[in-house]
């Protein structure tokens, strides 16, 4: 294992909108992360990994995001989220039982109806992949725990820190074309991210002033940060 996994992050031309929408329909607090950055904790999160940050930037949504979200709802169908915000994109059909839905600034999510036993909230994180065996396979090799494979699909179950059910890698025919509007992060084990580079992971951008992360992307031109541990004492 590399690294663990640490949380979300998500850019936004309105920071505060955008968090305040995000902490309406995860039952979520919003807290003042600096400049017009927020963070949304949700209120019944298990750990801090459940936090998305939500950073102000300057370049608006262009193209398709390849990374998402799938919610639990909290009933049988979204009508709290379009009440929240949330725009309706794809209704369910005969063979999808679920709802595509997109936030103010338009980046999608996919809402699943209520089942016994789960609770409402993020339950799987979802990235579109042109290989997504070689995708899952790569980041267990990472943050550790175990690729699953299905027809069209891969996902790794039990990572280190990874806060819900499966990270899933679905297979799509478009590729990567603009930088993904979230994206994730991780916790190194090592002070520097040389273990990653070596698997295969590219660095982006070094640590700037007194940030202790870098910008990096997998195999496939997904960015991530990776954090150094932070300094004991």
């Amino acid at each position: 294992m590399i690294a663990r996994f640490k949380d979300l992050c998500l850019d936004a031309s309105d920071a505060r909108m955008l968090g305040a929408f995000w902490a309406r329909i995860l039952d979520a607090d919003v807290a003042d992360a600096g400049g017009e950055d927020t963070r949304v904790d949700p209120r019944a999160a298990r750990s801090g990994a459940e936090s998305i940050w939500v950073n102000q930037v300057p370049e608006p949504r262009t193209g398709k995001t390849r990374v998402h979200l799938d919610l639990r709802l909290a009933g049988a169908e979204p009508s709290a989220l379009l009440a929240a915000g949330a725009r309706l994109v794809r209704a369910p059909s005969a063979d999808v039982t679920w709802w595509v839905l997109a936030d103010p600034e338009g980046n999608p999510f996919c809402g699943f109806p209520a089942r016994e036993g789960t609770r409402p909230g993020p339950f799987e994180l979802v990235v579109d992949s042109a290989d997504p065996a070689a995708q899952a396979a790569w980041w267990a090799g990472v943050v550790g725990g175990t690729a699953e494979y299905g027809s069209g699909t891969a996902s790794v179950v039990g990572a280190s820190g990874f806060p819900w059910e499966h990270w899933v890698f679905d297979a799509v025919p478009e590729p990567k074309t603009v930088k993904n509007r979230m994206h994730w992060d991780v916790d190194l084990v090592d002070p520097e991210p040389t273990a990653l580079i070596a698997a295969g992971a590219t660095l982006l951008r070094e640590p700037e002033e007194e940030s202790r992360w870098w910008v990096l992307a997998d195999p496939e031109g997904n960015e991530f940060c990776a954090f150094a541990p932070r300094p004991i004492g």
